[in-house]
């Protein structure tokens, strides 16, 4: 038997083993820079009906799972790795439905034109350098000799520093999402949180009347009890107590019913007599639209503003 004859490996020089090693080492880092970039793609946006939620990331990672490294750069720049200013409807009203409580959550990886730029440039050049040792390394280097042995493996070292390179930039960009995850988790357990999504008080005490918890309560016994007509206020009160004992004018810094009924500026309040010698009472109904008059332009009741903390209202000495 010739040397012609005989298998490749048995003829080639012994580094060639160091040349498939240090392949071996650049794919092994690509598939785990391709299994990262899935999970980051599967996770960094939920939206929709509460009850789909759950399943989303799964149902994400699914799809994901046939993408090409190619494929799976464009979803990056599409949706995380975006331009300042970026701005994507996750929850779009034509595609939304009102009957079910819905949510949105997204994190993006933000930057200027130029980075962006030199980012695509990075990722774009690691899915050639993909390619290029899956479809064209033997083509390039003549693994028979030990020359070609040799410029094969500089080629790999610097290339598994290049992939290395991408691979530790996902990995921070996916850190950054974990700690804003952690954040938002820890943010939406607060009592602060809990107010502004129920009771539509910021953190710094502010509100709109119009977006509270105690006038969209409001708004539905009155219109329960009496629908346009007027109701006896003593009667929404009494509702109230019962079904949203924590909706108080105190929460709302009003001192009454009657404060918060004014100044929302979305009911009518009026006092009546049931005689001429009782005294007067309250009643209430929700206040009728009226059209804008031409020009005019639509008002909405101010709120409150901050709170002030109590040391801001105090006097220095003199």
């Amino acid at each position: 038997m010739t040397s012609d004859s005989l298998p490749p490996e048995l003829t080639a020089p012994a580094i060639q083993r160091d040349v498939q090693r240090l392949l071996g080492r650049c794919m092994v880092r690509i598939q785990q820079y391709e299994h990262t970039l899935k999970v980051l793609l599967a996770h960094h946006e939920i939206s929709g009906p509460v009850d789909t939620l759950a399943d989303q990331a799964a149902q994400r990672a699914q799809k994901l799972s046939g993408q090409t490294l190619g494929q799976l750069a464009n979803l990056l720049f599409g949706s995380f790795v975006v331009p300042e200013g970026f701005e994507r409807e996750l929850l779009p009203e034509d595609n939304t439905p009102t009957d079910r409580a819905s949510f949105a959550r997204g994190f993006r990886m933000t930057m200027q034109s130029e980075q962006l730029a030199q980012t695509k440039l990075a990722v774009q050049e690691l899915v050639d350098l993909r390619n290029e040792l899956v479809h064209h390394l033997l083509a390039r280097f003549n693994l028979g000799d030990e020359q070609g042995c040799t410029d094969a493996i500089a080629y790999l070292e610097d290339s598994y520093l290049r992939i290395d390179a991408r691979y530790q930039e996902l990995r921070g960009w996916m850190w950054t999402m974990h700690k804003a995850a952690e954040a938002m988790a820890s943010l939406v357990q607060s009592e602060a949180y809990l107010d502004l999504l129920f009771n539509g008080i910021n953190p710094d005490g502010s509100f709109e009347w119009s977006h509270t918890g105690i006038v969209r309560a409001l708004r539905t016994q009155v219109q329960t009890l009496a629908g346009d007509n007027w109701v006896a206020l003593e009667t929404v009160k009494a509702q109230m107590l019962a079904h949203h004992p924590d909706q108080t004018p105190q929460k709302y810094r009003s001192g009454t019913w009657q404060q918060v009924l004014s100044e929302s500026g979305e009911f009518d309040l009026e006092y009546r007599r049931e005689s001429d010698i009782a005294p007067k009472k309250p009643w209430v109904r929700l206040r009728p639209e009226r059209p804008l008059r031409s020009g005019a332009k639509e008002r909405k009741p101010p709120g409150r503003g901050p709170m002030t903390p109590l040391l801001d209202q105090i006097d220095g000495p003199e």
